[in-house]
């Protein structure tokens, strides 16, 4: 077995269909059924990803993501949400999961988004440091400093900031982002948007009056260096 995934639904069958599914594609996969049993399973053994179901008894998923993300900001985290949990799926990206499946869902397409996590998750190829003035970003370390403080960035919040200033000054549409940053070729651009806001709190002096991450209103966003 190759790269390890926890699994965390309290539905025996839909746990069992995507166990059945991961482990075909060579993944190492464990279960857990509530909240409690998550927390417990990466106290044990760290995954490389987490499959999250929001609806959980006892501790609930908005909760466990929470509280992971406290303790380990580059552990992946694919939400499983109901079709009508818009605000639950909005506030768990805003928590820091990194992608959501809704179900009804096809296994297959969790399984393409957990590959697709994972190879964003993995050392880019390309290395060096990107700098906009006090703004520094290590790209083969995947770490970011602002002013000499490090950013406690998710993983798709880095990727997003590394895309962002390897293209400056561009328009960069929300769709595209989607396409280049997710892997994305159709999904919920709010997620984007979500994305945006958290990272601009992290990298910009007054989220309010962003000088760095500047919305193109209609089209989507583009970046600026500060000391240009």
């Amino acid at each position: 077995m190759g790269q390890s995934v926890l699994v965390v639904d309290d539905d025996p069958t839909v746990s069992d269909v995507v166990r059945r599914y991961l482990e075909r594609a060579g993944f190492a996969v464990r279960l857990a059924a509530d909240g409690s049993g998550a927390l417990d399973a990466y106290a044990a053994q760290r995954p490389d990803l987490l499959v999250l179901d929001l609806m959980l008894p006892g501790i609930d998923g908005l909760e466990v993501c929470r509280r992971l993300r406290e303790q380990d900001r580059d552990l992946p985290i694919i939400m499983l949400t109901a079709l009508g949990e818009e605000s639950d799926r909005v506030l768990g990206l805003e928590i820091g999961a990194d992608d959501y499946v809704t179900k009804p869902f096809s296994p297959r397409e969790l399984v393409l988004r957990v590959q697709s996590v994972l190879r964003r998750t993995a050392p880019p190829a390309p290395s060096g440091e990107l700098v906009d003035g006090e703004l520094r970003v290590d790209v083969a370390r995947r770490i970011a400093t602002l002013r000499g403080a490090t950013l406690a960035l998710t993983v798709r919040e880095f990727d997003l900031l590394v895309f962002l200033m390897r293209n400056p000054g561009r328009v960069l549409r929300r769709a595209e982002l989607l396409e280049q940053v997710w892997g994305w070729t159709f999904g919920d651009q709010s997620t984007v948007t979500v994305h945006m806001r958290r990272l601009r709190e992290k990298v910009e002096d007054d989220p309010a009056d962003p000088k760095r991450i500047l919305t193109v209103w209609g089209v989507g966003y583009r970046y600026e260096f500060a000391d240009a």
